[in-house]
């Protein structure tokens, strides 16, 4: 008997320094981790002769901290900026959780290329405060880091539909000072219904958010410029961003004044803008580079995208689609056949050189990150962008 308590003595004995083992070697795996996480950096070269890079402004309301991070870590790369905001509505709480998820992730802390929005700016539904936050963000950018070639923007309900490297390379082909832009001057009921009525959003007076004030009367169009309407979603050239923010003619800043009373201000000002100004009239790509999916007739926002849309979204060569639900399953293909993203991590590029399995980030560890590597979905992005840009030469696509 004494024997047999000694031999399983010795077994347990066994077991369990082989457990202290098992354990050394995780911690020394996590420290090691974490060293090569923080080792330097290479150099992010910008500006003619490497790739164009980005600035995403990602915003959100209450409870869309998740769902912020997630779109970043789709979006991400050390190439581009990155400016993400909760509106007033959301609790400073939900920002905290938000910065502490940014800096969770050991490429995001070595290149310092994400910033999140520690006063919110109040913005109403259909109101030009809308406007107002987006071209702060815009000054933001152009304060922290001007080598940024396009300025995007996104709601928590967007997702990428090709990778940074893709759309990088596909963005090296055509003239830097291009803005994609959906746009028309025929209003149709737009006049009656939302460019001609009078509206006071209170955002832009008030702490607290609520609804629009609309007025009794309508004015009606103006004569010294022509107005101009489309999607709301936009990609613009860093230069035209330049002139609707310093302003060196008057053109920008009466408009901003004029649509601080129109509703949905973010369909109209940028469009009217470019549309209106002799220097940049020419630059504008008729498209919004978006795949959404409306009623008949539609509604005011596109219906939401499911796993049947995942087929059409990627014939579509869209680069980006919305609306997309919480953690939608079709969210998950797009990670998994497209990004190649695992959960919590940064969609991988020609940057990311860790080894690559299912317990370690591929971008836990970089080489040079001005490097690129497309992948398959790119060529109908390409594609898309190539026929855009032949319109434009056309003139089929420019402000009329």
């Amino acid at each position: 008997m004494g024997a047999e308590k000694k031999w399983l003595f010795t077994l347990f004995f066994a077991a369990f320094i082989s457990l202290l083992l098992f354990i050394s070697s995780i911690c020394g795996y996590s420290s090691s981790y974490a060293f090569t996480s923080h080792k330097p950096f290479s150099t992010v070269h910008r500006g003619r002769g490497y790739p164009p890079a980005f600035a995403y402004y990602i915003s959100g309301t209450r409870g869309d901290a998740d769902r912020i991070f997630r779109l970043l870590l789709a979006v991400y790369h050390p190439r581009n900026r990155y400016l993400l905001h909760i509106g007033t509505e959301g609790s400073d709480d939900e920002r905290r959780k938000l910065s502490v998820l940014v800096k969770s992730v050991p490429a995001i802390r070595a290149f310092g290329n994400v910033d999140v929005i520690g006063k919110p700016d109040p913005t109403t539904y259909m109101g030009a405060s809308n406007i107002a936050a987006i071209l702060r963000a815009a000054a933001i950018f152009l304060k922290v880091d001007r080598d940024w070639d396009w300025f995007i923007t996104l709601s928590a309900l967007d997702y990428p539909l090709l990778t940074q490297d893709d759309l990088s390379h596909a963005f090296s082909t055509i003239n830097r000072d291009a803005n994609f832009i959906d746009h028309t001057s025929e209003l149709g009921w737009k006049e009656d219904q939302r460019i001609r009525p009078i509206v006071v959003d209170p955002g832009l007076y008030l702490a607290r958010r609520t609804q629009i004030f609309r007025a009794t009367e309508k004015r009606p169009l103006p004569n010294a410029f022509k107005v101009f309407t489309g999607s709301p979603w936009v990609i613009l050239s860093r230069s035209f961003l330049e002139y609707c923010i310093f302003a060196w003619d008057n053109l920008p800043r009466t408009l901003l004044m004029y649509v601080n009373n129109v509703a949905l201000a973010q369909e109209v000002y940028f469009h009217t803008v470019v549309c209106n100004s002799p220097d940049y009239k020419n630059t504008t790509i008729n498209a919004d580079l978006r795949y959404m999916v409306w009623d008949n007739p539609p509604k005011m926002e596109p219906l939401f995208l499911n796993k049947s849309h995942y087929n059409e979204m990627v014939e579509s060569g869209a680069a980006f689609a919305r609306q997309f639900g919480k953690n939608d399953a079709v969210l998950d293909m797009v990670d998994r056949k497209i990004l190649k993203r695992g959960g919590g991590r940064a969609a991988p590029g020609a940057w990311c050189t860790a080894r690559k399995s299912w317990f370690v980030d591929p971008c836990s560890q970089w080489d040079d990150v001005n490097v690129l590597r497309p992948g398959n979905q790119v060529k109908k992005f390409q594609e898309e962008l190539k026929n855009l840009m032949e319109d434009s030469r056309l003139q089929l696509n420019q402000c009329m």
